[in-house]
């Protein structure tokens, strides 16, 4: 009787971190056409992760530029990409806002209630990101910084009083899955699809997200007096 010898399959072997980075970093350039650029990481140390910048006190551990030519660094080119994660592959993905997008950053609580009523309203939504340390941000058209304050006041919220960020040129945001020191990594809250390829203007966001920002100050203010 002929023997027969069974074939037992093997399940993929999980990717490394780096490259998962990579390839997320590879996927912003050539899908989404985002210029990225590398930032830092965390390096293990007396059992703990430290930042690579050295600060003991860094107020972001692992997720802040590296140099200070960051702007000059981003690239778009997927071949780009490549070389510079080959070098440090554990580093941080960062995406320059004030070029093909800029996001709208509030905190996640209020973030979460305009989604909800975005979606409800049925806007048009781009990707949106949730961060370790508890904000969204909303990725829209560029043009941020000078339209915000004015379009806040318009609908009756003085921009001081609410915490709604405008993040344009000259900044930057973290992708996913960069990580946050200790405090786990970006994720996406609505990720990069071909659905959401065209983003939004401010303009069709901003009353949401206006609202739900003043909405949580108010009860925040109610809460102190008692």
């Amino acid at each position: 009787m002929e023997e027969t010898i069974g074939v037992t399959e093997t399940a993929p072997i999980p990717k490394q971190r780096g490259e998962q980075l990579l390839d997320h970093a590879v996927r912003y350039a050539e899908e989404r056409h985002w210029d990225v650029f590398a930032g830092t990481w965390l390096e293990p140390a007396d059992g703990r992760e430290l930042c690579s910048c050295g600060a003991a006190d860094c107020p972001a551990p692992g997720a802040h530029p590296a140099v200070k030519d960051w702007a000059a660094q981003a690239t778009g080119s997927a071949v780009q990409v490549r070389r510079i994660w080959a070098k440090h592959p554990q580093a941080s993905i960062l995406l320059p806002t004030g070029r093909t997008f800029d996001a709208l950053d509030v905190p996640e609580s209020a973030g979460f209630l305009a989604l909800a009523r975005l979606e409800r309203m049925e806007r048009t939504l781009g990707p949106v990101t949730l961060t370790p340390d508890h904000r969204m941000l909303f990725f829209v058209l560029p043009g941020v910084g000078v339209k915000v304050p004015d379009l806040v006041r318009k609908l009756g919220w003085p921009p001081a009083t609410i915490d709604l960020v405008a993040r344009g040129e000259g900044e930057y945001v973290a992708a996913p899955p960069t990580r946050f020191g200790g405090r786990g990594s970006v994720q996406w809250a609505r990720r990069p699809t071909p659905a959401n390829r065209w983003l939004p203007d401010t303009e069709e966001l901003i009353d949401a997200l206006a609202y739900a920002c003043g909405s949580e100050a108010a009860a925040d203010r109610k809460r102190r007096q008692g």
